[in-house]
C-alpha cells in the first residue's frame, strides 16, 4: 500500500486533488476538478436500457447542466438521513444543504429538506413561505404535527419537498426542555412520515436536516434522527477547533442517544487555493479524518452567494457556474460512498494516512 499524494489544481489552486487518484472498486470517492478550465466529474453510467423520465422543470434544468441521460442516482434501498452540522457559523451549512438537495434532486433523487435553523435561510433560499401562520418545524416539534402537513414542493424543483423554519421556531429550544422524550420528537415524527410515503410508492431516498450554529436542542434532535452526519468545514484557522468541539458532541449522542450516528462525510467549503491556509487546512483535517473527508471541495463562488437572493439554489440560478458544478460532484461522491462507512469518531487522536491499493 501507498500513501496518496496531494497537489493543488490550477488555477489558483482551486481545487485539492490527488496526484494518483484512488480507482479502486469499493473507493471511498472520486477526484473531482470543478474549476473552469476542467470537465465535470465521470457521471456514473446507469445500465439499464430504458432512460429515467424527468418532470419538465427537471428536464429543462437537466439540459441546461448539460447531464448526460444516464447521469442518474439509483433509487435508495434504504433512506440516508443526514444532518449537516456545525456549531460555527458562517461554515455554508444552509448552502451545502440547499445545493446538495437540488443536486441529489437533479440527479433523480426524492429528497426531503428539514429546515432546523431558527433564522431560516434554507426556507428563504428555496423559495419557501416563512409566514408565522404556516406549518413548519416549530410545529411538528412542539405541537406535534405531521410532516406530511408542514412539507411543502419546493418551486421548479418536484422530487424535492421541505418542512420550512418559521419565526416561532427560534423559541424551541426553551419550549422542548419541559416536552416528553424532547430529544426523540423529530426521529419519530419522521419515522411516520417515511413509513407513509413508502406505503403511497413514493420513498424518500435522502434527507438533509439543516442544523442551526449551535448545539442546543434543536441541533440534538437532528443528530438523533440522522444516521450521518455530513460537516461543512470553512478553509480557515478557527475550523479545526469547532471540528472537535462538534466531535465531542457526536460521541456523546452516540453513547446516549444514537448508537447509529456516524460521521461519513466532512466536506471543505469556500476553499481558496491562493491563501496558504487553506491547503494547510485541509492537510490537517486529511490526516485526522482521511476516510470522512471528500475528496470533492466547494470553492469560493459569486454565484453561491448571488443565488439565494433571488429565492433559488446555484443549479437554478446559474447551472454552467463551478459552485453548480461542485456540488453536482458532491452529490455524486455521496453516491458512491457506502453509507456504513468506518466511523472515526471516537478515534481523533489516531491520524489516519489515505492509501491506495
Amino acid at each position: 500500500m501507498s500513501t496518496v499524494e496531494w497537489e493543488i489544481a490550477m488555477p489558483f489552486g482551486s481545487v485539492v486533488v490527488p496526484k494518483h487518484p484512488r480507482r479502486t472498486a469499493m473507493s471511498s470517492g472520486v477526484t473531482v476538478d470543478v474549476s473552469r478550465e476542467t470537465g465535470e466529474s465521470e457521471p456514473k453510467k446507469n445500465d439499464d436500457s430504458a432512460v429515467k423520465s424527468f418532470p419538465s422543470d427537471i428536464g429543462k434544468l437537466r439540459e441546461s447542466l448539460s447531464l448526460d441521460p444516464t447521469d442518474i442516482i439509483d433509487p435508495m434501498q434504504a433512506t440516508r438521513c443526514l444532518a449537516v452540522a456545525n456549531q460555527k457559523g458562517g461554515v455554508a451549512k444552509t448552502t451545502t444543504v440547499v445545493n446538495l438537495a437540488a443536486a441529489l434532486t437533479v440527479l433523480g433523487s426524492r429528497v426531503l429538506v428539514v429546515d432546523m435553523d431558527p433564522q431560516g435561510n434554507a426556507s428563504s433560499a428555496l423559495g419557501l413561505s416563512r409566514e408565522p401562520d404556516s406549518i413548519g418545524t416549530y410545529e411538528v416539534l412542539v405541537s406535534g404535527a405531521a410532516i406530511v402537513d408542514a412539507a411543502v414542493t419546493v418551486p421548479g424543483l418536484p422530487g424535492l419537498r421541505a418542512v420550512p423554519a418559521t419565526v416561532d421556531l427560534a423559541g424551541a429550544d426553551i419550549e422542548l426542555v419541559s416536552q416528553v422524550a424532547r430529544e426523540t420528537r423529530l426521529r419519530k415524527a419522521l419515522e411516520i412520515y417515511l413509513e407513509e410515503q413508502s406505503e403511497a410508492g413514493d420513498p424518500v431516498d435522502f434527507v438533509l436536516l439543516d442544523c442551526p450554529p449551535s448545539l442546543g436542542l434543536l441541533t440534538v434532535n437532528a443528530l438523533v434522527a440522522a444516521g450521518e452526519v455530513l460537516i461543512p468545514l470553512q478553509s480557515e484557522y478557527y475550523a479545526m477547533e469547532g471540528l472537535s468541539h462538534l466531535v465531542s458532541t457526536v460521541d456523546m449522542i452516540q453513547q446516549h442517544l444514537n448508537p447509529n450516528l456516524a460521521i461519513t462525510a466532512i466536506l471543505l467549503t469556500m476553499f481558496d487555493g491562493r491563501t496558504r491556509i487553506a491547503p494547510q487546512v485541509a492537510e490537517e483535517v486529511r490526516k485526522h479524518f482521511s476516510a470522512e473527508l471528500l475528496e470533492t471541495v466547494v470553492p469560493r463562488s459569486v454565484r453561491l452567494s448571488e443565488a439565494p437572493s433571488y429565492g433559488q439554489t446555484v443549479l437554478q440560478y446559474d447551472p454552467t457556474s463551478v459552485g453548480a458544478r461542485a456540488y453536482l460532484a458532491v452529490a455524486r461522491e455521496l453516491d458512491r460512498r457506502a453509507s456504513d462507512q468506518i466511523d472515526l469518531t471516537d478515534k481523533v487522536d489516531s491520524p489516519v494516512k489515505a492509501t491506495e491499493v
